[in-house]
């Protein structure tokens, strides 16, 4: 009589971004975790390989996970808020590299000043939120000494195209008579001259990278308005007017520098961030899922997995673009099942399965509301997570 081979543990890589507003991405995992591994005891099954590898994907965690990936050191200063309320916001710099010629790397997450839910606790007014507080921290990461700074800038509060952050290093953003604007996005169809005359000393001498979750462009109906400014607090009259606003900066700008940033995927991000950066800082737009999955080192740890799971907040068509649940499917191995894990999921079985994933499971249990999806998320986690262990791991073990 032959005797049954043991039972093999499965690997399994819980690689999920944040459930903003729920779950930081390393919560997340910790949930997933616990979650496949009650499952496995339920089922007599060997204890899993699991690894866990928090993500993000240029927004909210992205800092978090690059201060460990890259050891760099966690600072604060005061800055102000999309309101221009003073507040502490978190930044990264690593050591003095002189002794071992490395450059001194900085990393900002824009959200730390910009963010949407720094402003929650008050009316949201779209046109008049500022990105000045990015602005002070980068500031303070050029007197600190960095080379390079990775400016993160998924989740902002606002659609001011990057000129609050621009002018908080010293450029000027003056109307025909020559005064300077208001703070935000409303302001931008007065804008008749930008004077970097006075722009901080070292600003163009560093190399600037911004790390971007969505590769929408800057105008249009795929544009910073028309699809980010209602979760800002934008009315459709207000998107109007951003959008105009936005697309006549594009033109001042590149009557300035030569660069048009209409067309540029990604300069849509973060209300335009990128629409001044590029052209006057030569910052270079990076897809932020990609750049924190080399630095945690995603690839060598999905070697062997048989079982991937990833997740995010809501997995919709935006998740098909820079997000972290694609950066996943692309970068698992063939044979691999990758599964999503969401809040909500607004993708048909065709999409999921296009966008690489076996399968895409909601955290909710049955009818409920935002609210208890939000306070009961790492429970629904781990209940989700030992729910697709029992699909995939009783057929693949052995």
């Amino acid at each position: 009589m032959t005797t049954p081979a043991p039972l093999r543990p499965l690997r399994i890589v819980l690689a999920p971004d944040s459930l903003k507003g729920s779950l930081p991405a390393a919560e997340a995992a910790l949930a997933m975790s616990a979650g496949v591994r009650a499952a496995a005891a339920r089922l007599r099954h060997p204890d899993p390989d699991v690894v866990l590898v928090p993500l993000a994907d240029g927004g909210e965690g992205t800092l978090d996970a690059l201060l460990t990936a890259w050891s760099v050191e966690a600072r604060t200063t005061v800055c102000h808020d999309a309101a221009g309320r003073a507040r502490t916001a978190r930044y990264g710099i690593s050591a003095p590299g002189t002794a071992s010629g490395l450059p001194v790397r900085g990393v900002l997450e824009a959200a730390e000043a910009n963010g949407l839910p720094l402003v929650a606790d008050r009316p949201l007014d779209a046109l008049t939120a500022t990105s000045y507080g990015v602005g002070e921290i980068a500031v303070r990461l050029l007197d600190d000494g960095a080379d390079e700074i990775l400016l993160c800038i998924g989740g902002s509060a606002t659609t001011d195209g990057g000129v609050g952050l621009l002018s908080a290093l010293g450029a000027r953003f003056l109307d025909a008579d020559g005064a300077p604007l208001e703070p935000g996005g409303g302001a931008l169809a007065a804008l008749a001259s930008i004077d970097i005359g006075a722009l901080h000393p070292r600003a163009r001498s560093v190399r600037w990278r911004i790390a971007v979750d969505v590769d929408n462009p800057l105008c249009g109906p795929r544009g910073a308005a028309a699809v980010f400014g209602p979760q800002k607090g934008a009315t459709p009259d207000d998107v109007v007017v951003l959008d105009a606003g936005l697309a006549h900066l594009a033109r001042v700008v590149e009557d300035a520098t030569g660069t048009s940033m209409l067309e540029v995927p990604g300069a849509g991000a973060a209300g335009g961030l990128p629409a001044v950066l590029v052209p006057y800082l030569d910052a270079e737009i990076v897809p932020g899922s990609a750049l924190v999955a080399d630095a945690v080192g995603l690839s060598g740890a999905l070697a062997g997995a048989d079982l991937v799971l990833t997740g995010e907040g809501s997995l919709d068509a935006q998740s098909l673009g820079g997000k972290v649940v694609r950066a996943v499917a692309r970068a698992a191995p063939g044979g691999c099942a990758v599964v999503a894990i969401a809040g909500r999921v607004q993708l048909t079985a065709a999409e999921v399965q296009d966008a690489g994933l076996a399968a895409a499971f909601s955290l909710a249990t049955g009818p409920m509301a935002l609210d208890e999806l939000i306070q009961g998320a790492g429970p629904l986690m781990e209940e989700a997570a030992a729910q697709v262990y029992g699909v995939f791991g009783a057929g693949r073990l052995g």
